[in-house]
């Protein structure tokens, strides 16, 4: 089962290291990590204030795969085509989490599919084009 990235703090943790695999249109970048937990909020009025923390692993080595993408407007203006690549993004990590290491994986969208190659937002050519990328991308960062 492949875990999602949920807190601002987790993105900017991997963002912050290079690239392990890049594409024409993909960049991924990997950090051997647990996600972190979300920072507690200032307001003391809180029911929780006072709940036990529970155990937790001393040792921070990941035990799992946590994945998260970001898919910028400025490169899909459109949300029927951002939901599409997210989407391709993980069923891509599903088919090759076997053969990725445990820990935080972040795929990027770093350049625009050309709207003169794939007119429309959702077309099977470009889902077959950001599929067989992905793959590429994905097989790359396991070696």
């Amino acid at each position: 089962m492949i875990g999602r990235l949920l807190h601002k703090s987790d993105f900017e943790r991997v963002l912050a290291v290079p690239p392990c695999s890049r594409s024409a249109h993909f960049a991924v970048h990997y950090l051997q990590a647990r996600p972190g937990t979300p920072p507690k909020p200032t307001n003391a009025m809180l029911c929780t204030d006072d709940a036990p923390i529970p155990d937790r692993p001393v040792d921070k080595s990941p035990d799992g795969h946590w994945l998260g993408s970001v898919v910028p407007k400025r490169h899909a203006a459109r949300s029927v085509t951002r939901n599409m690549l997210r989407r391709q993004v993980r069923v891509a990590m599903e088919r090759h989490v076997q053969g990725l290491r445990p820990g935080l994986w972040l795929v990027r969208l770093r350049q625009p599919f050309s709207r003169k190659d794939f007119v429309s937002a959702d077309s099977k050519a470009l889902r077959r084009a950001a599929s067989a990328e992905l793959d590429r991308l994905f097989a790359r960062a396991a070696s």
